[in-house]
């Protein structure tokens, strides 16, 4: 799957990601989830608000109901997880472009977390602003 098997069998370093596959999400989540990491969906064309973002995030990877939906408790939860993580995130530029702090916090929470040493990593999917981040072949 493009540039992903590679991920998966750690020949690339988790991170965040520009992704341009076309793949469907669930062919996506099965070649995860097959892998034995957890897989997380975010539909960004859905979710257009901070506060939508972090709320498909938490049901996503089904954060605990005490999550805070603030920046500071995702960073909790996402520290919590013990199974490498792949978040496949879709229309992320909405977000990006009309609440830039908002995204720009969000990037900060899942860079953060993808240097923890259990993997976990971000497919940034589809056209958006300009970004200093590596794509995913």
């Amino acid at each position: 799957m493009s540039g992903l098997a590679g991920l998966l069998a750690g020949h690339q370093e988790p991170g965040i990601y520009r992704w341009q596959a076309a793949f469907d999400a669930a062919d996506v989540r099965r070649t995860v989830e097959h892998a034995g990491a957890r897989f997380g969906h975010v539909d960004g064309w859905t979710h257009t608000s901070k506060t939508e973002t972090l709320d498909a995030f938490a049901l996503a990877l089904d954060l605990p109901e005490w999550f805070g939906r603030n920046l500071d408790a995702l960073a909790d939860c996402l520290r919590d997880l013990e199974d490498p993580v792949v978040v496949l995130w879709d229309g992320w530029a909405p977000l990006a472009r009309e609440d830039h702090d908002a995204f720009t916090g969000l990037l900060g929470v899942l860079a953060e977390r993808a240097t923890d040493p259990v993997p976990f990593s971000v497919l940034l999917r589809g056209d958006g602003p300009d970004l200093d981040i590596a794509a995913l072949g």
